[in-house]
């Protein structure tokens, strides 16, 4: 990276900062909601995106489809949030774009959100579309599955699921930013907390608690996929910023799909804050994450 795109980056992002930081932090999770879907979507999606609502079995969400992208490929998107909060609305110029960059139509669903909703409820909307998917003809081989923070864990957790009960599983996966250690263990929790704009331990704790019922331990590899054994797993790009709390979360991930003999690819992008992509039509370094996240699909798909 030159000096003019590190200077560029540092701009950028610091715009960004700005935003997330230009109103006080919601406390309810309706104004958390609310909050998340107006920072997210502050930059509309590209005019040449179609976009079509899908309802199937109790479940809504979106396809996507760029110009010249394959409706044969799919990409399985869960968004973040914690599991409390975003939605369809504050994801979609992210996903939109990744499928452009992919060459592939998306899916994203609305799943459902804790507290109203705890554990299993997001497992169990997950695995519903991904039977939809296969009722309508999409192999597993031509769906890649990704996700961003608690997307990016759901990701894992349907392949862990899918894995268990002996099923084909999709043929890459793509985690931005992913939390993957419910117990809150990672160093950066610390390190990085003065630093990060968004994640701090006291809110995903209360995330955690919200999402985890009484009585199930936050290392239970389906509520923490970190601690899952991933042997057998699909081939991962885990995508994850220098300025994030859950940078940890990301780089453990990676060494534990190495360990399992699973192809892992980390990259870390400097200066970047939690979910940087979500903004990426006024950050540079968003859009080129996404591009690299379309190379890395394509070289499997």
């Amino acid at each position: 990276m030159s000096d003019v795109d590190e200077h560029l980056d540092l701009t950028e992002i610091n715009a960004v900062r700005s935003l997330l930081t230009s109103k006080p932090r919601p406390v309810s999770w309706d104004e958390r909601r609310a909050r998340l879907d107006e920072v997210g979507s502050v930059w509309p999606i590209a005019d040449d995106i179609r976009c079509e609502d899908a309802v199937f079995d109790g479940l809504e969400g979106e396809w996507s489809l760029a110009p010249e992208s394959d409706r044969d490929k799919v990409l399985l998107f869960f968004h973040g949030g914690g599991y409390c909060s975003g939605s369809l609305k504050s994801h979609r110029r992210m996903v939109t774009e990744a499928g452009r960059a992919m060459g592939m139509r998306t899916l994203a669903i609305d799943y459902r959100r804790a507290p109203e909703h705890p554990f299993p409820a997001q497992h169990e909307d997950a695995l519903t579309a991904w039977r939809f998917l296969s009722r309508q003809g999409i192999a597993p081989d031509r769906i890649v599955v990704g996700g961003d923070s608690a997307g990016g864990n759901l990701t894992l957790c349907l392949a862990g699921i899918l894995r268990a009960a002996g099923e084909r599983l999709p043929r890459c996966l793509w985690l931005v930013s992913p939390w993957t250690d419910l117990s809150m263990s990672g160093a950066t929790l610390s390190t990085k907390d003065a630093i990060d704009p968004i994640i701090h331990r006291a809110y995903l704790e209360e995330l955690a608690t919200a999402y985890v019922p009484y009585g199930v331990g936050r290392r239970d590899p389906l509520i923490s996929p970190l601690f899952a054994d991933l042997s057998g797993f699909p081939p991962m790009l885990i995508q994850v910023g220098s300025a994030e709390t859950l940078l940890s979360d990301a780089t453990r991930l990676a060494e534990a799909a190495g360990a399992a003999d699973v192809k892992a690819r980390l990259e870390i992008w400097p200066h970047m804050i939690h979910a940087w992509p979500v903004w990426n039509a006024g950050l540079s370094a968003g859009r080129r994450a996404l591009q690299s996240a379309g190379m890395f699909v394509r070289d499997y798909l």
